[in-house]
């Protein structure tokens, strides 16, 4: 089970909207069955993407902003607009704020996962602001220094002073998630392992550091060298393979006959679409 963030209030009054983040990691912390996937949200451009065609439109309607749209078989819509994540934004910054407090009071970095919900939160490339945010707690205070005033009185973020150790960032952007997803092979630097590695230089500049590791390697080969790519290496796809009972097929097939206009033959998707190679992951009961 997963739990994103959650906020409190009413759903017409905004003077009531605010964080609920510490009940709730109170009980995530008792629970050692949950974990979280924080989707944290960032300020500056991005995108939102949904497959709620309304919800789509709305965001439209409220930003002002372009808006796409495209209906697949009458089964789900894909809504694209550009978004704006503005420190002065109430609901922005509080939104912010609480993707913050669920790195800070979660006590087991085991069970979080960074993550961006990318790209509705913010894009994935501005996981280093994420770690100069939960390593620094001075630039924290001067980030919270210019949102709107009133996130200071619907969260707690300003009252906590954890700062994350390397260790911790290297467990919630890579060991972590790896457990998570029962990727024995990821996360970590063992036998048996994929060899996956960056490497950092150290500076006082944490989110620098970050945005430019010296080397990446993939499988042990060395793929990027201070930002230039030094080979081109595909990976494995990673997939399961779920038991299910074939008697359904005939009259799954019948429905999509009757429904849809692309083919139930269609649908399948066979081991020649992994071209580079694949991986099963097992699937946990």
């Amino acid at each position: 089970m997963e739990l994103e963030p959650v906020y409190g209030g009413e759903p017409d009054d905004q003077a009531a909207f605010c964080s609920q983040v510490p009940a709730l990691a109170e009980y995530v912390n008792s629970h050692p069955n949950l974990t979280v996937d924080v989707g944290q949200v960032l300020f500056g451009e991005t995108t939102s993407m949904t497959g709620d065609g309304p919800l789509g439109y709305y965001l439209h309607k409220v930003t002002g902003r372009k808006w796409a749209n495209a209906d697949v078989e009458m089964e789900a819509g894909c809504g694209i607009v550009p978004i704006s994540y503005k420190e002065k934004s109430f609901v922005h910054a509080l939104q912010w704020a609480i993707g913050l407090e669920w790195y800070l009071l979660m006590n087991d970095p085991w069970r979080i996962a960074m993550s961006t919900d990318h790209p509705n939160g913010g894009s994935f490339l501005a996981y280093p602001q994420i770690v100069q945010l939960l390593m620094d707690r001075n630039y924290r205070q001067e980030v919270l220094k210019r949102v709107h005033p009133r996130v200071l009185q619907r969260c707690m973020l300003k009252d906590l002073d954890r700062e994350y150790s390397l260790y911790e960032i290297a467990i919630i952007t890579r060991a972590a998630p790896a457990r998570m997803l029962g990727l024995p092979h990821k996360g970590h630097l063992g036998v048996g392992a994929d060899a996956d590695v960056a490497v950092y230089t150290p500076g006082p500049d944490i989110k620098a550091m970050f945005e430019l590791p010296r080397y990446v390697l993939k499988n042990g080969v060395l793929v990027v060298e201070m930002g230039e790519i030094r080979a081109e290496l595909f990976g494995r796809t990673l997939h399961v393979v779920p038991g299910y009972d074939e008697g359904v097929l005939p009259d799954i097939r019948k429905w999509f006959e009757a429904y849809y206009t692309i083919q139930f033959a269609n649908y399948p998707v066979d081991a020649g679409y992994m071209v580079h190679g694949g991986t099963e992951v097992p699937c946990r009961k």
